[in-house]
């Protein structure tokens, strides 16, 4: 029996996408660990917070900036056969479009505050979907975050984004059983990460490390906040 079928015509970013992500790989030995983070106190976080709030991925960018300036050795460009390590954490963020997507980048976003990164990710969100970012805004940068989470994804893989040498690939959080002591048991929202290493330049020890501070700083996410001590009693989280 004869198929039939539409030939859909590539557009130029859809070419782009095709281009790149078929070289990074062809190119880079990707290695992946996986995490599992509570994000109770950051629901308890943003549910305190008056005015503008922020975002899940807002503050993972924050958290993964300051996790990059704890763990440098994330914090890496590979480019021509040489290692480049970056002295500021900058951040790029996957955004969906119509036809593909976008990579937006939070320049030293280890510097910024959440709500500034809130507020220059707004930005560059909607500036992306209507296709009036710069070159420099987009190219670049040393570590990619991908959420996939308001899809109810649980948990994936994602390509990483050369020059750089990682990606973090976030999923959906999810009420979870954990061990609250050694003869009881209690329930918490659980985010699953997965990060995708350059073995040419980041080793399993190294990818860890990072994790393990990321998990950390999310975990107790008000010091990931300028100042943190007025919201401490909102996120003292009772677990039943």
């Amino acid at each position: 029996m004869t198929e039939t079928f539409t030939v859909l015509p590539l557009s130029p970013i859809r070419k782009m996408i095709a281009a790149r992500t078929v070289e990074a790989k062809q190119t880079i030995p990707h290695f992946r660990l996986c995490a599992d983070i509570e994000v109770d106190r950051v629901n308890a976080l943003r549910r305190a917070q008056r005015g503008g709030r922020f975002s899940i991925t807002d503050l993972l960018v924050k958290a993964c900036a300051s996790a990059l300036m704890q763990a440098p050795g994330i914090n890496l460009q590979w480019v021509e056969g040489e290692v480049r390590q970056l002295t500021s954490a900058d951040v790029a963020v996957v955004v969906a479009l119509n036809d593909g997507l976008s990579t937006p980048i939070i320049r030293n976003a280890d510097v910024k505050s959440v709500w500034d990164i809130a507020r220059e990710l707004k930005d560059l969100s909607r500036r992306a979907k209507s296709n009036l970012l710069k070159t420099s805004e987009i190219f670049g940068g040393s570590f990619s975050i991908s959420n996939l989470g308001m899809f109810e994804v649980h948990e994936f893989d994602a390509i990483i984004n050369p020059p750089q040498c990682a990606i973090l690939a976030v999923g959906a959080a999810r009420a979870s059983v954990v061990p609250r002591d050694s003869s009881a048991t209690r329930i918490a929202s659980i985010l699953r990460v997965t990060l995708s290493c350059d073995h040419r330049a980041i080793d399993g020890a190294t990818g860890a490390r990072f994790l393990s501070t990321l998990k950390r700083l999310v975990e107790s996410p008000e010091q990931l906040l300028d100042d943190p001590k007025p919201l401490s009693s909102l996120l003292d989280v009772k677990h039943p």
